[in-house]
C-alpha cells in the first residue's frame, strides 16, 4: 500500500494555543519544537511515500520549511485534523497514494511501527478507517484516571468488538471497572492513539459531513465517521517497553521531556 503521511498543524488551540511550535527538550539538551519532533517521528516509517504538514498558519509553515518540511497550506475553516488532511488531500492528489495517515502533531512519540501497522491493516479492501489502540498498562491507567479526577482532559480510550470495530471512542476512562490495578496486572482499558489510516474515498466523504453530535460533545473526531456509518477498525499495537504519550495539556510538556531522556532521544 503506497501511503502519504499528512501532519495537520494548527496554531489556534482551543485547550493549548500555539501548541505546535512548543519546545521539548531532549536528553542532550536540545530543544526542538512540539512540530519538528513529529515530523521526525513520521520520517522514520519505513516505505512512506512523503511527509507532509498541513496547517493555516504562516508561522507553523516557516518553521516547518525551515527544518525542510514540505508544507501544505489549508484553509482556517478546518475544525479538526481529519477536515485538514482532506483538505491537503485535495492538493495533493492524485500523487498522495493509496492511504492517507493523518499522524497528528501532539504525538512525537509514536513509534513507527504504530504507524506501519495501519498500512498493512489498509491492504483488508473492506477497512474504511484505522487506527491504533494500546492497552494500558496498570500504571497509565491509574495516570487516566488520575487526570480525569484532577478536571483534566487527558488521553482517549476506545472499546471495540471481537472484530476490531470500534464500538465507542471517549475522553472518560472507557469501560468502567470500579477498581483500580495492580502493578502487571493485565487491564481492560485501551488507549486510543491518536494516529488515524484513511483511503482517500473515505476522507473526502467525511469532508462532505456536517459535525457530529457526539464527535461534538466528546471533542473527538473519529466519531463522525461512526456516526455517519463508517466502521473504524482498532488495530491493536504492542508498546515493545516504549513509552507513549501525547501533548493535550501544558502539564504533558515534563511527562514528554521524561520519556524523551528516558529514551535517549535528542
Amino acid at each position: 500500500m503506497t501511503a502519504t503521511i499528512v501532519i495537520p498543524a494548527r496554531y489556534a488551540s482551543s485547550r493549548y494555543p500555539g501548541k505546535p511550535l512548543v519546545e521539548l527538550t531532549g536528553a542532550t539538551g536540545q530543544a526542538r519544537s512540539l512540530l519538528r519532533r513529529s515530523w521526525d517521528a513520521a520520517v522514520q516509517v519505513p516505505g512512506v511515500r512523503r511527509v507532509v504538514v498541513a496547517t493555516d498558519d504562516d508561522r507553523i509553515a516557516r518553521h516547518a520549511s525551515g527544518f525542510g518540511a514540505e508544507v501544505v497550506m489549508t484553509p482556517d475553516s478546518c475544525r479538526n485534523g481529519t477536515e485538514r488532511c482532506a483538505a491537503a488531500l485535495q492538493e495533493l492528489s492524485p500523487s498522495a497514494g493509496e492511504v492517507i495517515v493523518n499522524l497528528q502533531g501532539d504525538a512525537p512519540l509514536t513509534p513507527p511501527w504504530f504507524v506501519s501497522a495501519l498500512v498493512e491493516a489498509m491492504a483488508v479492501p473492506a477497512t474504511q478507517v484505522a487506527t491504533p489502540v494500546l492497552r494500558l498498562e496498570a500504571e497509565a491507567l491509574s495516570s487516566f484516571l488520575d487526570d480525569r479526577g484532577a478536571g483534566l482532559v487527558g488521553g482517549t480510550t476506545a472499546v471495540f468488538d471481537n472484530a476490531g470495530r470500534a464500538l465507542y471512542f471517549s475522553k472518560e476512562v472507557i469501560p468502567y471497572t470500579g477498581r483500580r490495578f495492580a502493578r502487571g496486572e493485565r487491564t481492560p482499558a485501551f488507549h486510543h492513539v491518536g494516529v488515524y489510516a484513511y483511503r482517500p474515498t473515505a476522507l473526502k466523504a467525511y469532508a462532505g459531513w456536517p459535525e457530529g453530535r457526539l464527535e461534538r460533545w466528546e471533542g473527538l473526531e473519529q466519531l463522525r465517521f461512526m456516526e455517519n456509518g463508517v466502521p473504524v477498525t482498532c488495530v491493536e499495537v504492542e508498546a515493545r517497553g516504549r513509552a507513549f504519550w501525547e501533548l493535550n495539556n501544558p502539564a504533558d510538556v515534563a511527562r514528554i521531556e521524561a520519556i524523551l531522556r528516558d529514551l535517549g532521544q535528542a
